[in-house]
């Protein structure tokens, strides 16, 4: 039998190919990407939501699930205001309450809600289960409360300042649900399209067959990254995301040269009221030094200096004042490169 597809088929064939093959599985965000962040403020938090929302695939499949068989926009509002309500409130509760679960078992918990949402949309549980079906509503709702826990991993990658905690979270899932009223619209768009067209039957098979194979395919990737899980590379911001090594009781030990009749900085990304504690030596030489911090977000070039000095050696701690980076500032006026050894604990992320 020859088959010929809906244009709109092939599309949304493609697009599941991409998710399939997508670097969205990954998690974690630079150094870079999380001091622009604390840079920005609010709107950063905002466009740090939109931009989750339209990266996470798996959120996304799972709404396109949801919708796929709905028409009137009461069922459609009745639906998305529930996953809405469920998703926001485990990410409100779990960032403020800093709860933290881990994201390789949260992600493969999602990816069996698609798997979930796009069986019932195939009529699984009379056809194959020959049970009822849950309510799907009650379902709808569990199902958010766990997308939520996923998004609030995410975004507790941040140092987030405890000034603006809970103002920073609901700035965050706003951009969610702007992100989602947003994909949300395209999908119906799609959708109703779709419908008017023959194939729509079988291709709706075809998709919620392809949802399934999503689902299951980033539900064994999440399983094998769990094994493969180590609990120091948890994302936890009250603990140091990044250790060169240990020595002794320091954490980190670097080595830094500072050229001839230049400088240099070494910076760490810290949220207030975060201890760190250091010292340093030059092999040779002594050094103008500066040990500051700049708070996230300033614009004016502000900095707070902790200690100031001409030296071959300091070592001394600080309790930070404000979120932001906090270290170095080295200046070598000799004519010969000066190489130091820098010691350092703390509760911090690597910004250098």
């Amino acid at each position: 039998m020859n088959l010929r597809l809906h244009p709109l088929a092939v599309f949304c064939i493609v697009i599941l190919i991409t998710l399939i093959s997508s670097s969205a599985f990954s998690h974690g965000m630079s150094e870079e990407e999380k001091m622009t962040i604390l840079q920005g403020g609010f709107l950063s938090f905002f466009q740090l939501g939109v931009t989750h929302m339209l990266s996470g695939y798996d959120h996304l499949a799972f709404v396109f699930g949801i919708v796929f068989f709905l028409r009137s926009f009461a069922q459609i509002a009745k639906y998305i205001t529930v996953f809405t309500l469920g998703h926001s409130l485990t990410l409100i509760w779990a960032t403020y309450h800093a709860v933290q679960i881990n994201y390789f078992l949260i992600d493969a918990m999602i990816a069996l809600s698609v798997c979930y949402i796009a069986f019932a949309n195939l009529d699984g549980f009379q056809r194959i289960v020959r049970i009822k079906a849950p309510n799907m509503l009650m379902m709808v709702a569990v199902f958010g409360l766990i997308h939520g826990f996923g998004l609030a991993t995410r975004l507790q990658e941040l140092p987030l300042d405890t000034d603006n905690l809970l103002l920073n979270i609901i700035v965050f899932n706003l951009g969610i649900e702007v992100g989602q009223i947003g994909v949300l619209i395209a999908m119906l768009c799609v959708l109703k399209a779709w419908r008017s067209g023959a194939s729509f039957p079988a291709f709706s098979r075809l998709a919620n067959g392809g949802l399934i194979a999503f689902g299951v395919l980033l539900f064994l990737m999440q399983l094998h990254d769990f094994s493969h899980f180590s609990p120091n590379q948890s994302s936890n911001q009250n603990q140091a995301q990044t250790m060169v090594n240990r020595e002794g009781d320091w954490l980190n030990h670097v080595v830094i040269t500072v050229p001839a009749h230049s400088d240099k900085e070494y910076k760490l990304l810290q949220a207030k009221g975060k201890a760190l504690a250091y010292e340093w030596q030059t092999t040779k030489g002594q050094l103008y030094f500066d040990f500051h911090g700049e708070p996230a977000g300033d614009k004016t070039g502000f900095f707070q200096s902790y200690a100031i000095g001409t030296d071959s050696m300091a070592k001394g701690s600080v309790k930070t004042p404000f979120t932001g980076t906090h270290g170095w500032y080295w200046k070598n006026n000799s004519k010969n490169d000066i190489q130091l050894s820098l010691r350092f604990r703390g509760e911090y992320l690597l910004t250098q």
